[in-house]
């Protein structure tokens, strides 16, 4: 055999036409190369031999009879060169007298399925292709022209017949920017050959524009034996059904997906405008009566009922100017409110007809017609039997209108969202209600003593759940002391609210003892062992773990005394100085039990700053700006080094505790950045938080917060006069002409008299049962504080002396000339104090006498 024809020889027969010219006799004269593809024989092997060589059985051989042109067609079988037989459809055509060649013959393969072909069959089927009304067949040309097909049964308005007029073209049936959507696939179909299927467009009826329309496109090109492209098929399918409701699920699922996923009336309000634009509207807006943002419960729906357009949302990203805008007030009128009232929507397929009708005045026009709009809808927020407010949306231009089923599925949407916007509100009732009683329990904002100006700071938490806990106070105590207090509680909400007001009055009760701050932290901390015992302790409010810083300072000493139940140290500006943390080594938060509490001790000059903070304001596992590590003792001005660094204003520059023990939380930097810039700048307390918070918080908070700003002073100089005594009785005069003197000299005459008393009374008992040494000052501040001191720490008890008592009338005579009276307890015994009002003389009752 030769090697070429081995190398050329195909595994099976070419699917190729192979055509024969045959003479009078049936041998073969002419025939193309492709017939070595059926037979295994090249061209110039078959010329010259018989036809029956190759159809070897005589009743499969095409006949030889009929007229010129008359062609007879059979299924038959060729011999080929290696012995296999090859199923072949054969056509004969007898050519006319005179020519050399007598027939030509085609062959072709037979189809696998021994199924004879049935041209007629295929010719009835492409006619009913083009002439069936349940999908549309077009066929275009290179240049995209319509050449064949029909779009009527999916386009009313299209081609009827599957010969168009001449020059036909989509764009004659279908609007023209969806015209040029579809031919710019075809375009790409015939330019690539990669076919396009299912691909869904907007085809909307030029006879029509508003009627929506969509149709679903499946586009091949068709080509030549030589591959040359001669236009492209395309299957239009009507899917307008199917696509709204794939539509309405697609907007139903978002609606259930995205609203209430914040309890924000206003966030809410914005993202069921984001959901229907540009979907179903082009612009959309949403209208809330005024209750809902105050989370109050809604009123009835009447004429007038004041709204506040809360959210817009629009298609081209504008919103037009001649409507109401986003922030404005409006109101629905009778015609209006009556629809809403009743929970029905308001739907205007043509908008322009219903303007006439109504000859809107501008108020109405700026409510209801935006320009360009041919279609509207009000739809009602209806939620628990009260309507929320109203959302109106508006399609413009060529967009078909609004119709009937549009109706059920915008109610269904708008009943989700008030439902959200419902529970927003209530939310935000709750939230108002913490937050209104956490401030009611709070000091006011700003307090001026002669001891320090303050300001406190409380920014309550973005939510319900995150508020609750933080306090701060200021406390004035006995001889023109003031307490700072700052505190936070564990968990959030009502409980943790109620909680912290229960132990801010147990502070203030425990203040009002004088007691040293650690001493009151341990009080404090065994109530909060017994309520934590005694009741049981909710997420969010519980009293265990509830951190409290007490800190004391007194204008007449400079003496700054302070302990801490797991609260972090408070910052310290000096004045000229830097901002530092203060040394304060924090105890177990309260509620641990039997760990003691470390005081600090620190003397402050006049004008130095002292930044209380909750730890919502610090970061865990952080440590200070220039924090050094930092050893040594912690008596503060009491010894050494730490004298000096007390006396030149309670720190070293950039100084800065170890971190705590039992908190393992800093403060963050630019809290002391905040702090140190604005007291730098000479502001007051106020806004030396404000300056902090800025620094610290750039969004509302997820916890409540709380800050509290004091810079102290000092008394002026010869405000205050102190002595020593003796047990003598003598001395009780001498104190009187002392005491007559001084307040002389502070022009304070009016009180000669009851502080005389006073004076007497306190002394004479500490002669009698405390002994010496005896302590005597005045101090003159906003009233006349009277102190006297011995060393017996046994606290005096007031009682009504009987008729025949001899004694027990001092302590009685003193609560009545004397306009407040206490005793605390001192590092060596106690003081009895009192104070006086400076205006004006104190009545005397006749019956002391």
């Amino acid at each position: 055999m030769d090697p070429t024809l081995q190398v050329h020889e195909p595994d099976q027969p070419s699917g190729g036409v192979v055509v024969l010219l045959l003479d009078e006799d049936g041998t073969v004269l002419q025939c193309p190369s492709a017939a070595f593809g059926l037979t295994g024989r090249t061209a110039s092997e078959l010329r010259g031999r018989p036809f029956t060589e190759l159809v070897p059985d005589p009743d499969r051989q095409p006949g030889r009879r009929g007229g010129p042109g008359e062609m007879q067609q059979l299924r038959t079988v060729l011999l080929h060169r290696d012995g296999t037989e090859v199923p072949v459809d054969a056509a004969m055509v007898p050519l006319p007298d005179g020519c050399p060649a007598r027939h030509v013959v085609c062959l072709s393969p037979a189809p696998t399925d021994d199924k004879p072909r049935h041209p007629a069959k295929d010719r009835a089927l492409l006619r009913a292709m083009f002439e069936q009304n349940h999908f549309g067949l077009v066929v275009h040309g290179t240049d995209l022209g319509i050449e064949r097909g029909t779009l009527n049964s999916c386009l009313p308005g299209g081609f009827v017949t599957d010969r168009p007029p001449p020059g036909a073209r989509l764009s004659d049936a279908v609007l023209d920017e969806d015209a040029a959507a579809i031919e710019e696939q075809l375009r790409r179909v015939l330019e690539t050959g990669e076919p396009v299927i299912d691909w869904e467009q907007s085809a909307r009826p030029r006879r029509n524009p508003g009627e929506e329309r969509m149709l679903s496109m499946s586009v091949f090109r068709l080509h030549d034996g030589h591959g040359r492209a001669l236009g492209v098929a395309a299957v239009y399918t009507d899917v307008t059904t199917e696509h709204a409701a794939r539509r309405r699920l697609r907007l139903l699922q978002a609606a259930a997906e995205r609203l209430g996923q914040n309890l924000d009336v206003t966030g809410n309000a914005e993202e069921l405008a984001e959901i229907l634009v540009p979907s179903f509207a082009d612009l959309v807006s949403v209208d809330l009566s005024d209750s809902v943002f105050e989370g109050q419960e809604t009123g009835a729906f009447v004429p007038g009922t004041r709204l506040r357009r809360i959210a817009v949302a629009s298609a081209d990203g504008r919103w037009p100017a001649e409507i109401d805008q986003l922030g404005d007030v409006v109101r629905a009128r009778e015609q209006e409110s009556f629809n809403l009232r009743e929970g029905t929507s308001l739907r205007v397929e043509d908008l322009e007809s219903w303007r006439d009708e109504l000859d809107p005045d501008e108020e109405r026009r700026r409510l209801l017609f935006p320009d360009g709009a041919t279609s509207a809808m009000f739809v009602p927020l209806h939620a628990r039997g009260a309507v929320l407010g109203v959302m109106g949306l508006w399609r413009r231009g060529e967009r078909a209108r609004f119709a009937e089923d549009d109706v059920s599925l915008i109610e269904e949407i708008a009943s989700r969202a008030a439902l959200s916007l419902e529970n927003a509100r209530r939310y935000t009732t709750e939230l108002r209600t913490v937050e209104m009683l956490q401030r009611s329990l709070l000091p006011p904002a700003g307090v001026d003593l002669s001891a320090a100006e303050t300001a406190g700071t409380y920014i309550p938490a973005s939510t319900a759940a995150g508020m609750g806990g933080s306090w701060y106070d200021v406390i004035p105590l006995s001889s023109a002391r003031v307490a700072f207090v700052i505190g936070d509680v564990v968990g959030h909400g009502l409980g943790a609210t109620a909680t912290m007001g229960r132990l801010r009055t147990a502070v203030q009760t425990l203040a009002d003892l004088d007691m040293a701050p650690e001493e009151l932290l341990t009080h404090l901390d065994d109530l909060v062992i017994r309520l934590g015992s005694t009741e049981p302790q909710p997420g969010n409010g519980g009293v265990l773990g509830t951190t409290c810083l007490y800190c004391v300072y007194d204008p007449v000493t400079g003496r700054c005394s302070m302990a801490s139940a797991g609260h972090p140290p408070p910052l310290l500006t000096c004045p000229g100085g830097p901002t530092h943390y203060a040394d304060l080594k924090p105890g177990p938060a309260l509620g641990s039990g039997g760990m003691p509490f470390e005081p600090l001790d620190l003397h402050l000059t006049p004008g130095g700053v002292l930044a209380f903070y909750t730890n919502k304001l610090v970061v865990h596992g952080g440590r200070p700006a220039g924090a050094e590590e930092s050893g040594g003792g912690r008596e503060g001005a009491e010894s050494g080094e730490d004298r000096e660094r007390a006396e030149s204003g309670g720190g070293r520059a950039g100084d800065a505790p170890e971190e705590p023990d039992g908190c393992g939380e800093q403060p963050l930097r630019p809290l002391v950045e905040g702090v140190a810039t604005a007291v730098e700048r000479g502001g007051s307390p106020a806004e030396i938080g404000r300056a902090a918070l800025d620094q610290v918080l750039t969004e509302v908070p997820a916890d409540d917060v709380a800050l509290l700003v004091a810079r102290v002073r000092a008394l002026d100089e010869g405000s205050t006069a102190a002595w020593r005594f003796t047990d003598d009785p003598a001395v009780v005069s001498e104190a009187r002409e002392l005491v007559i003197n001084q307040l002389t000299t502070w022009g304070l005459d009016q009180l000669t008299f009851t502080t005389e008393l006073i004076v007497s009374e306190l002394i004479t008992n500490a002669i009698r049962y405390a002994g010496a040494p005896i302590g005597l000052r005045l101090i003159k501040d906003r009233t006349l504080i009277c102190e006297v001191s011995d060393p017996s720490q046994t606290q005096p008890h007031l009682r009504r002396a009987r008729l025949t008592d001899e004694g027990g009338r001092g302590l009685f005579l003193i609560a009545q000339l004397a306009h407040r009276w206490g005793s605390r307890y001192t590092h060596s015994g106690k003081t009895i104090w009192t104070e006086q009002p400076l205006n004006g003389v104190p009545e005397v009752p006749l019956d002391l006498f």
